[in-house]
């Protein structure tokens, strides 16, 4: 009876994974058509609803996964919290409804619910452990709930843009912070971490009201936690190492890169709803640093959640490197507002999402790779995937 109700997790886990690779196809999909491209699936309404499906609906039901799998009782002592699996289960069905053709409100309606769930999810989290990166991802979480919420009551996608912003950068660089625990670092970057997302989530509401003052806000905010991750983040270590450590820190550092382009961009262009800037801002976010970042640690952190290793292999550098090169190619194209470079430039950030997505696949059916006097890549089997991380990057 243990056994089968080992395997059943995984099973359960998978079924609430799905939504999210739905929301992606669906998000990529969109993608071609904002691109003034032919589409696989035409659909003006897959194109309106493009950066809450996936922000939301595919990252958001991914983060919310990986707390839920994180909260999963740690001693035998510890009581289950069955309620944690609500918040990927709310989010996936929210960027399902958003796809299908019912209206948009219950879509909408379930992003707010699964977003305050995953509030939920940073409290328990913080009562377990209370610390800078917990609550770093926690106003993240806040931010999410404050851009559902607003888009809920209608307010256009590009003038809630900054809170899916906030959400998705403060997720990524708490999970960085608990990271620098690695290496001694002094309490301050800490500090300073925490000053910097209190002050992404002040620019995020101060953009709605004075957009001028906020996105100076937003901008520096952005750019002063850059240069703590430069300063503190292990990439910087690890990036001289091989394999899968490697790997993660070139993507690391290259998502750094892409987030400072951004913090730049509002620091000195000032507020944008429209146009190739904002096309440019809003990409060197949402690709440049998360899809990065979602590229280095999915061989930590899905084998986590499913249960199934994901084996690095160097192939990996392909999508990663497509990704970074068709994206420079993209901004150098919204900055001379050369419509035929950013298209082509669009598809290969498309191509460059599928083939990571078909490596991996691909990755996991073939298992780790059989190397004689080779010791096979580790996968992490604790639940909580930043403890993993931890042991894979050491």
């Amino acid at each position: 009876m243990e056994n089968t109700s080992r395997r059943a997790v995984p099973t359960v886990r998978l079924v609430l994974l799905l939504p999210a690779g739905v929301a992606m196809l669906a998000g990529l999909d969109a993608a071609l058509t904002l691109l003034g491209l032919t589409a696989p699936v035409p659909s003006e309404r897959l194109a309106d609803v493009h950066g809450p499906l996936m922000v939301l609906g595919f990252v958001g039901t991914l983060v919310a996964l990986e707390r839920a799998v994180a909260l999963a009782p740690a001693t035998a002592g510890e009581r289950a919290r069955p309620w944690a699996w609500a918040a990927p289960a709310l989010l996936g069905a929210g960027a399902l409804l958003l796809v299908a053709p019912l209206p948009l409100a219950a879509g909408r309606v379930c992003l707010v619910a699964g977003s305050a769930v995953l509030v939920a999810l940073y409290r328990a989290a913080w009562r377990r452990r209370a610390d800078d990166a917990i609550a770093v991802q926690g106003l993240g979480a806040l931010a999410a709930v404050g851009a559902a919420t607003l888009w809920a009551a209608d307010v256009p996608v590009p003038h809630l843009a900054p809170w899916l912003v906030t959400f998705l950068v403060l997720t990524v660089v708490g999970e960085r912070l608990e990271l620098m625990r690695i290496a001694p670092v002094p309490a301050a970057a800490g500090r300073g971490v925490v000053a910097g997302a209190c002050a992404l989530v002040a620019g995020a509401a101060l953009a709605l009201v004075w957009p001028a003052v906020g996105s100076a806000v937003l901008g520096a905010a952005l750019v002063g936690l850059v240069v703590l991750l430069a300063r503190f983040d292990v990439a910087r270590r690890t990036v001289r190492g091989t394999g899968l450590p490697r790997f993660m820190a070139v993507a690391m550092l290259g998502s750094f890169t892409w987030l400072a382009v951004a913090g730049g961009l509002w620091m000195v262009g000032g507020p944008t709803t429209s146009g190739p800037r904002y096309d440019a801002l809003l990409h060197a976010v949402f690709l440049g640093f998360v899809m990065s970042m979602v590229m280095a640690h999915a061989p930590v952190i899905l084998p986590a959640v499913l249960r199934r290793p994901l084996p690095y292999r160097p192939v990996m550098y392909v999508p990663l490197t497509l990704l970074h090169v068709t994206l420079l190619l993209r901004v150098l194209g919204d900055e001379r507002d050369a419509a035929v470079v950013v298209q082509v430039a669009g598809v290969g950030n498309v191509v460059a999402v599928l083939t990571f997505v078909v490596v991996a696949v691909t990755s996991v059916l073939l298992g780790p790779p059989a190397r004689p006097g080779a010791r096979a890549d580790r996968t992490p089997a604790r639940s909580d995937a930043a403890a993993g991380a931890l042991e894979v990057v050491a």
